[in-house]
């Protein structure tokens, strides 16, 4: 990229002439395009390229009689005095996608797994109760990709005499399973309870599923899903934000980069790029997976980076409890500059209720920034770079 420059003016009257390759829509995003825009605009622009992808050949001063017909420049993320329509971000999705597996087995027909093993994953004084259940698939087809999920079809019957009806739950495991021999998968599920007139009400499928016993019968299907797939790319990067269970996927997500046995079955996926995940959870008791984490922290520092929100056992910057969403704010700068780059990708999952709080905070820290969050969200979303699974 060639760039030239005039000396330092106390005016923004000046003009730039960008030219810029990749960037637009369509047809545009094939051909070389020259763009006119003000000084006090340029950093703006040369932002909203990084973030759509696109590569700047060069830049010059112009005069504005030279530019007449030239488009003014559509600075999508970039907040303006002017608002202009946004040209959306190029929808680019992974080959693979097209080959993922799904809906192998659908509830009329579903596929008997047997249970190979339940456990705990809480430590004492924890809230609540989660388990990790491990599922036989050796019987079957059921095959499946990290960041898809299975359905659970509980036995019994509801209030109404019929069938219990499937549940989804996000699965915990890589393609190799937990044992690395292609036939299991794993779940991590928190029994629901919540008060109804004065009665805890226990949820159906998550009992069945944390009280249920090695060697029984479970009905499966599925598998389902494409939003939280990982990139190919073995040199992106990746953000993941989960509360609670919501850690699933990024369980699978991370044995695939960081574990032995997972790199050694995954001789064309080596994973070089930076993954930061972001944990909310009420009481250190309740981080889940911890142990395999804080390996993966010495084992690969340069490539992974773990921030946790204890709610009940941590303050933000205001005195109020710590969640997820005041972490994402303390490291505002250092999470767009992670986006700025086309390879950064990032996941949310967890309860619905994380989403305003992550929106919000994202929002006041692109704001920080001259970006228009509500423009940029969309823009990544349709480039395949915000994924996003909350229940």
């Amino acid at each position: 990229m060639r760039v030239s420059t005039a000396p330092a003016r106390q005016s923004d009257s000046r003009m730039f002439s960008v030219v810029v390759q990749g960037y637009g829509a369509g047809n545009q995003r094939q051909a070389e395009l020259q763009i006119k825009v003000a000084f006090s605009r340029l950093q703006a622009l040369m932002r909203s390229i990084a973030l759509m992808g696109g590569r700047i050949l060069e830049v010059i001063p112009a005069e504005a009689d030279d530019l007449a017909a030239v488009p003014a420049a559509p600075l999508a993320p970039a907040a303006a005095s002017a608002p202009s329509t946004p040209a959306p971000a190029p929808v680019t999705p992974p080959a693979s996608h097209a080959t993922v597996p799904v809906n192998l087995y659908k509830p009329k027909d579903p596929f008997i797994g047997t249970v190979l093993g339940n456990y705990s994953l809480l430590s004492d004084g924890a809230i609540g109760r989660v388990n990790h259940i491990t599922f036989d698939l050796s019987e079957g087809n059921l095959h499946y990709v990290e960041g898809q999920s299975i359905g659970i079809i509980p036995d019994g019957e509801d209030a109404n005499g019929k069938p219990n009806k499937l549940r989804l739950y996000s699965i915990a495991s890589t393609r190799h399973g937990d044992n690395l021999e292609d036939k299991t998968v794993s779940l991590c599920v928190r029994q629901l309870q919540y008060e109804k007139d004065g009665e805890t009400i226990n949820g159906v499928c998550s009992t069945f599923l944390c009280d249920i016993e090695p060697g029984a019968k479970v009905k499966i299907t599925g598998q389902v899903g494409k939003e939280m797939l990982l990139p190919a790319d073995e040199e992106a990067n990746v953000i993941m934000l989960a509360t609670g269970t919501g850690i699933a996927p990024m369980r699978a997500y991370m044995r695939r980069m960081f574990e032995p046995g997972e790199r050694a079955k995954n001789p064309g996926y080596a994973f070089r790029g930076k993954a930061w995940l972001f944990m909310g959870v009420p009481k250190a008791a309740n981080l889940l997976y911890e142990d395999d984490f804080q390996r993966y922290l010495s084992e690969y520092p340069e490539n992974f980076r773990y921030t946790k929100a204890i709610s009940r056992e941590e303050q933000n910057s205001k005195g109020g409890r710590m969640y997820i969403q005041d972490r994402v704010l303390e490291h505002a700068d250092e999470i767009f500059a992670l986006i700025e780059d086309p390879k950064t990708h990032v996941y949310m999952c967890g309860l619905k209720g994380m989403e305003p709080g992550i929106d919000d905070a994202m929002g006041a820290a692109a704001s920080a920034k001259g970006i228009d969050w509500s423009v940029l969200r969309p823009q990544l979303k349709k480039a395949d770079r915000w994924h996003v699974e909350t229940y």
